[in-house]
């Protein structure tokens, strides 16, 4: 085979021929039995093996964010789908898709956020300063919602922050992590609560986004891996949608239908 065809693609995660699966130097007859999903997640994006405990505080983020039920859009829209005769696969994808800048992939642009406030620690900022000046910065990006705090259902605390930040405070103790970004993260939830006069939940996407960052994982993998979680609970409703059965079942019941707000001709 000419060179030109064989340098078409490149990785260096895979290294496959007949009788060879190699993954990032780890045959794979060595990684079956042997590693979890976590540290294979891990080995696959970041191209080296991670220790059990890096691996457990990956998992717990990874569990944390599998599912929220109907009332989320990923997993409605999955389950909508499935009543249109689609295969699982395209259910799934179908909710996958749902996950975007505002539902479910705001871990990304939190993780800048704390990344930003990272780097003005590091330039001799003091937390609350660097603190102040990160949300400015974020909010002439973005706008006034930061992305990982508020909950239009868990307010003020999501159940799930607590438990990642006291896991990753575990962690800190322990030498796996530094902390800096739960200390960074809270720091964010506590100013955006005075700004506020209200206390504010730091929700699932801030939170996982603390673990992603104390892990070393770019930004954008926070997205990614958010939705590596999340697709578990869009395959499980999913397939709950089939088995119950039903057809084109819509966002609302038949009795229900949407408002008709006809607008007066402009001219």
């Amino acid at each position: 085979m000419s060179k030109d065809v064989r340098d078409w693609w490149r990785t260096s995660i895979i290294e496959m021929e007949p009788g060879k699966i190699v993954f990032r130097g780890f045959p794979v007859e060595d990684l079956i039995g042997t590693v979890s999903l976590p540290q294979m997640v891990w080995l696959m994006t970041r191209g080296a093996m991670p220790d059990e405990a890096q691996a457990k505080l990956l998992e717990a983020a990874l569990v944390a964010g599998v599912d929220h039920g109907p009332q989320a859009p990923s997993i409605a829209a999955a389950r909508m789908a499935a009543t249109c005769g689609v295969g699982l696969n395209n259910a799934m994808a179908t909710g996958v898709n749902m996950l975007g800048d505002v539902h479910g992939g705001a871990g990304e642009q939190c993780a800048e956020l704390y990344f930003d406030i990272a780097r003005r620690l590091e330039q001799g900022d003091q937390l609350e300063l660097a603190v102040d000046d990160g949300l400015e910065h974020w909010c002439n990006k973005y706008g006034k919602i930061i992305s990982g705090f508020g909950h239009r259902f868990h307010k003020p605390t999501d159940p799930r922050a607590p438990r990642l930040l006291e896991l990753v405070r575990t962690a800190a103790s322990a030498g796996v992590v530094g902390g800096g970004f739960a200390d960074i993260g809270e720091a964010v939830q506590a100013k955006i609560g005075r700004q506020r006069g209200q206390p504010i939940a730091m929700n699932i996407d801030g939170a996982t986004a603390v673990i992603f960052c104390e892990l070393g994982f770019p930004p954008a993998l926070s997205r990614g891996l958010f939705c590596l979680s999340r697709s578990v609970g869009i395959l499980a409703h999913s397939w709950e949608q089939m088995e119950q059965g039903g057809r084109n079942k819509g966002p609302m019941p038949p009795a229900y239908l949407p408002t008709f707000d006809p607008r007066e001709d402009e001219n």
